[in-house]
This record gives structure tokens, C-alpha cells and sequence, in this order.
């Protein structure tokens, strides 16, 4: 199993690498569920890093409905990402009625032509997931993100094996969402192949938190890295 940590600063990302991980998420402010990283962190992360780095590339907080401008925003960040030999970004858009933006979406695709995609937790607002990962995989994605839309990933376990089992290998399906290590055993005994944390210590956010408005600050666990690492080595 492939350990994914969100990185959320440098220090984040250093530890992320020192405790093993497979590769980076990054990103900032993950109190809102995160969003694009600056391009000074992006820089400093690059040329530290030896594993690979995906990058976030969500310009606001808030719903997954985006305006021309924010297109725009999104397209050119892309390109950015491209033109610094990102391994991969993490992308995420829908429409007013909570379905994948297909027409936006392809011209993400189209843009990052060469890097890894993955969609990421905008999947679980969608009102059909079943029927949105077959788009997702016409598409030509190479990852889903998601917690099964549930507030945390063990709870959304359900929908995710449908997930898995429906993809058959042909995308990779990584549980996101209050991932901890003793989850790790169990998830990979399900088969998933991917697994996606903070590694944060943190307390639960409040039962009145918003779906995205995690409240997660902090940096990255070194410790906490190597014991995921460890256990998805198994």
C-alpha cells in the first residue's frame, strides 16, 4: 500500500519524506479542507523533495462551483505546475447540480497532459458516485479521492469497496478523510492499494463543523508517518 501524506507547509512535506511516505499532497490552510499552495512554497518544496509532489490546486474555499476567472485561476496554476515538473496535481470541479463538470474537466485534462490526475473529495458532494466514477474513468482520471462521502473515510468504507470493486484496477480508489494507523491493517486487507492522511495529531473536529471546515492545524507527524508506513509494508 502507497502512503499519500497531505502536506500542508514545508516542515509538513520534510516530515512527510523523512517518515517514509510514498508521496505529497500539497497544499495550505487545511482548516478549509485545503487549497493552493503559494508559489514560494511549491518552489522551496520542489527542490527539496525527492519523492513525488501532487499539487492541490483548489482556489478557494468554499463549494466546487467555479466562475470563469476561477477557471482561469485553475488553468494557468496548471500550467505552472506543468512548467515545474510537478508529478501530478489534484483537481476537483462540479456543477450547480452537484455533477462532475465534465466540459471544465476537460480542459484540465487536456492542460495537464503528462501528470498525474486525481480527483479529490468534490466527489463526495456528487449526487450519483457510482455513475460519476464511470465518468471520472471515461475521463481518463487516474485517481480518486474519497472519504465514501461520509464526515470521515471508516464511516464512508461502504461506498468506497463499491467503488473499488466497480473501478476493477482501472483507477486507483484512496480512502481519505480521518485516516489513522489503525486503520491501515484493515483498509489494505479490503485491497486498496492507496491511503491518504495529514498524519496531524489532532482531536476530532466539532459535530458542527462544516463538511470541508476540518479545523485541521498543525504539521505533519514524522513519527506518526513511519508507523502508517510501517504497517501498510505488512
Amino acid at each position: 500500500m502507497e502512503v499519500e501524506i497531505c502536506a500542508n507547509s514545508y516542515e509538513s512535506a520534510l516530515a512527510a519524506q523523512e517518515g517514509g511516505a510514498h508521496r505529497v499532497e500539497l497544499c495550505e490552510h487545511l482548516g478549509v479542507g485545503g487549497l493552493t499552495p503559494s508559489e514560494s512554497l511549491l518552489e522551496q518544496v520542489l527542490t527539496t523533495l525527492s519523492i513525488p509532489v501532487h499539487v492541490l490546486i483548489r482556489p478557494r474555499a468554499g463549494n466546487f462551483v467555479y466562475s470563469e476567472d476561477e477557471r482561469m485561476t485553475v488553468l494557468n496554476t496548471i500550467e505552472r505546475c506543468k512548467e515545474q515538473h510537478c508529478a501530478g496535481i489534484v483537481v476537483g470541479a462540479l456543477t450547480s447540480k452537484n455533477e462532475v463538470d465534465v466540459a471544465f474537466l476537460k480542459q484540465i485534462v487536456a492542460v495537464s497532459e503528462g501528470m498525474h490526475l486525481t480527483f479529490h473529495r468534490a466527489f463526495d458532494h456528487v449526487m450519483q458516485p457510482l455513475k460519476t466514477l464511470e465518468t471520472l474513468l471515461e475521463m481518463g482520471m487516474h485517481r480518486l479521492l474519497s472519504s465514501g462521502q461520509c464526515a470521515n473515510a471508516m464511516e464512508g468504507l461502504p461506498l468506497l469497496l463499491q467503488l473499488l470493486e466497480q473501478s476493477d484496477n482501472s483507477m486507483d480508489i484512496m480512502p481519505g478523510a480521518g485516516i489513522r494507523p489503525s486503520h491501515i491493517v484493515p483498509l489494505k486487507h479490503h485491497g486498496f492499494k492507496h491511503v491518504h492522511l495529514s498524519a496531524i495529531r489532532k482531536s476530532d473536529p466539532p459535530p458542527t463543523a462544516h463538511f470541508f471546515d476540518t479545523g485541521v492545524q498543525g504539521t505533519t507527524d514524522v513519527g506518526i508517518v513511519r508507523e502508517v508506513v510501517r504497517l501498510a509494508s505488512r
